[in-house]
């Protein structure tokens, strides 16, 4: 920026720098999207001419069961992969931090660490179908221990059964995202003042009130944006509930992004699928600026 006869002119040759990523961003992003739009107030089979209906779509997602049980299960997931890896990996990454690390030194804590993210490294396919083999009914390791124990009653058809199915892959899903919260935070805490913790161990403090009043506090933006990426995630989840259970049994385990993806390619109603699509988008677009916008107004008041 510079100042020519008493006007700022600003320097406008970084322009070209951005091209390749506007490119990108309107091939990757902004023309499927928009698309998807456009298809949502059609009907078609993925072959021929879509036929304009409107919004026919929207009005069937506002009756259809199915619809609005993947939303309930969505947010079993958002417990699953946001609110308790996020807890935990809270409480994991202060224990490694504050004590482990303290206790037996920074190997021991590393080695941890990258332990409980070992599950964000596996693809999920691999991950799915290695639950698929625990989990299994008849000759799964789950069923198989608990027959060894004498506890043939505890036995289920952990991914087959109404009951259970849920539950099963919320905790598939608590096992593979808290590796994620745990290195976030492991890494915010090493910003945080070393004295602090010190001068409240003088004081007396045990190492809950130092969690608490310190680790908590210290670490607030790194929070912020541990719920939030897993928030998102657990809104568009695709990959596990494909692998492990395909949505069922009947809509047991359906979510929102799977049940999109089941219009679009199993029962080729495009428009109903884009429909579906394209509500999900809205949802996850409002969350993120509500939670952001929250997060400044939360950093103004901190700063202030």
């Amino acid at each position: 920026m510079a100042k020519q006869r008493g006007a700022v002119v600003v320097d406008r040759g970084f322009l070209p720098f951005l091209v390749p990523g506007l490119l990108l961003f309107a091939v990757v992003i902004a023309l499927p999207l928009t698309m998807n739009i456009g298809l949502s107030f059609t009907t078609w089979t993925g072959v021929g001419t879509p036929s304009w209906v409107g919004l026919d779509n929207y009005t069937r997602l506002v009756s259809d069961a199915a619809f609005w049980a993947s939303f309930r299960n969505i947010l079993a997931m958002i417990v699953a992969m946001a609110i308790v890896p996020t807890v935990l990996g809270l409480f994991l990454a202060s224990l490694l931090f504050d004590y482990v690390g303290k206790k037996l030194g920074d190997r021991p804590a590393s080695g941890l660490r990258a332990a409980f993210y070992l599950p964000q490294v596996l693809p999920v396919a691999v991950a799915g179908v290695v639950w698929g083999w625990i989990l299994h009914p008849t000759y799964g390791a789950l069923n198989l221990s608990l027959r060894t124990l004498g506890l043939d009653t505890l036995t289920r058809n952990w991914l087959g059964d109404h009951s259970t199915a849920l539950l099963s892959v919320m905790a598939v899903m608590i096992w593979f995202q808290v590796g994620y919260p745990v290195v976030i935070f492991m890494a915010g805490l090493q910003r945080v003042d070393p004295q602090l913790y010190e001068a409240a161990e003088l004081d007396g403090a045990n190492w809950a009130q130092r969690f608490r009043h310190i680790t908590v506090h210290m670490i607030r933006p790194e929070i912020f944006v541990v719920l939030l990426t897993t928030t998102i995630a657990a809104l568009k989840v695709f990959g596990p509930i494909y692998v492990l259970t395909r949505g069922g049994p009947g809509n047991a385990t359906n979510v929102p992004s799977y049940f999109a993806y089941q219009n679009f390619f199993e029962r080729a109603q495009v428009g109903y699928g884009a429909a579906i699509a394209t509500v999900l988008t809205l949802i996850v677009v409002v969350f993120s600026a509500l939670f952001l916008g929250a997060q400044s107004r939360d950093e103004l008041r901190e700063a202030s």
